[in-house]
């Protein structure tokens, strides 16, 4: 239990600072967050979860949804699996109509409650890739590009990289070695086949730290013509300074999602350590989004400063993505039903399935779930790490798509 009070007490504390209380005639809807602020991947949640809270408070200060006042419960697990069990028990207590899944193994441990309880989960960029089929996961919903279409992505990006052709050539995958790092690896092989290419697996053991061996391997023994970076928490860092040390070119390496933050820079020295480092995002990078300007302002009307963890845009972002997914499907539930009725996880769900068109200003990619496609098209945007920030290097694009919805449908 001790992780659960741990979270409980930061939930009072965010929600006594954050969040007005519900108004009487309209009530409230309860979102259930995870988190990891304390655990191996915290170099994420401290910068993501207040991007959800603060997305969540803008919206309350326009009066809510429909008159009703958003609650976040927001819990942290650590990256732990039993907490993260107790957690959702505890959404689900609270009458949470969605819940914020935090972490691929907890995302699996998870699924077969959601559909059992009819209470949608999301998993944005990690979580199990088959998940995008909603025939098949009617309460799971990815809501962003997922491993298979990362590796996708990210191979046919090395393809423009290496002249159009992969025939031949060597591409490495450095990962870590759990359930996430493991994911993408049915797409790799597939196209490994189908385009020709060697492929070899570098497995990084938790915590993902030490890595001297693997890096060496690839720099130069097996001299890979490209690397594809899945690694996370503070293993994105040690692997910049293991190529940077061992010659490796960053250019000729792009980064998962997760291996693809300013935390992640800043770990490695700086901005002029990672110099051409490619990372690719299913949100958009950087200030410029008129979202983050009006958050800016409502902390201002405040008397407040702009909170800090904005100036690490990248996972912020994310987390302003993650909510504003959430309350869009909960706005569309509400329309439907009716404002004064109360919703339910099945509403919320047909919310989620009714989502089109909807970009929050550029800061999402044109986004479309249905029914069938829960992953929202799967899109991603490769970044360039340059001068003291990343710059976009493409648009939203997608890598091999046919094959990843084909492999979504056989599995």
């Amino acid at each position: 239990m001790r992780h659960m009070k741990m979270g409980l007490l930061a939930v009072s504390a965010l929600a006594a600072a954050t969040f007005q209380a519900s108004t009487a005639s309209a009530g409230e809807i309860v979102v259930g967050m995870q988190c990891d602020r304390t655990g191996p991947t915290q170099t994420v949640g401290t910068f993501l979860c207040p991007g959800y809270h603060d997305y969540v408070k803008l919206v309350n200060s326009r009066g809510g949804i429909g008159g009703h006042t958003v609650r976040v419960l927001e819990i942290d697990h650590e990256y732990k699996v039993p907490p993260g069990m107790e957690a959702y028990q505890r959404f689900k207590k609270e009458g949470a109509v969605v819940v914020a899944i935090y972490g691929t193994p907890h995302t699996q441990a998870l699924t077969p409650l959601l559909h059992e309880d009819k209470i949608p989960g999301t998993s944005p960029g990690f979580g199990t890739a088959a998940a995008a089929n909603g025939t098949k996961y009617p309460y799971l919903f990815p809501i962003a590009a997922t491993y298979w279409s990362q590796g996708a992505a990210a191979v046919a990006f090395a393809k423009t990289k290496l002249g159009g052709v992969l025939k031949g050539k060597k591409i490495a995958f450095i990962y870590y070695d759990n359930p996430a790092g493991r994911e993408p690896l049915p797409i790799l092989h597939k196209l490994a086949k189908m385009e020709d290419f060697e492929l070899k697996e570098f497995a990084i053991p938790p915590p993902g730290v030490e890595m001297k061996v693997q890096v060496q391997d690839i720099a130069r023994r097996y001299r890979a013509d490209f690397v594809i970076n899945h690694t996370f928490g503070k293993a994105p860092s040690v692997s910049i300074n293991e190529f940077t040390r061992n010659g490796y070119p960053l250019n000729k390496m792009v980064g998962f999602v997760w291996a693809a933050g300013e935390s992640n820079i800043m770990g490695a020295g700086g901005w002029d350590k990672a110099q051409g480092y490619y990372v690719m995002q299913f949100a958009g990078a950087g200030s410029d989004y008129k979202v983050l300007d009006d958050i800016k302002a409502l902390y201002k009307s405040e008397g407040k400063s702009a909170p800090k963890e904005m100036e690490s845009t990248v996972y912020y972002n994310r987390g302003l993505m993650a909510a504003a997914v959430h309350l869009k499907a909960i706005e569309n539930a509400v329309k439907a039903k009716g404002g004064s009725h109360k919703i339910s996880g099945a509403d919320v769900k047909s919310g989620f399935e009714s989502i089109s068109d909807f970009t929050l200003g550029g800061i999402l990619p044109p986004m479309k779930i249905t029914p069938e496609d829960h992953e929202g098209g799967g899109w991603v945007r490769i970044f360039e790490v340059k001068g003291q920030g990343f710059v976009p290097v493409t648009d939203w694009m997608h890598g091999y798509r046919d094959t990843v919805m084909q492999m979504v449908k056989d599995h």
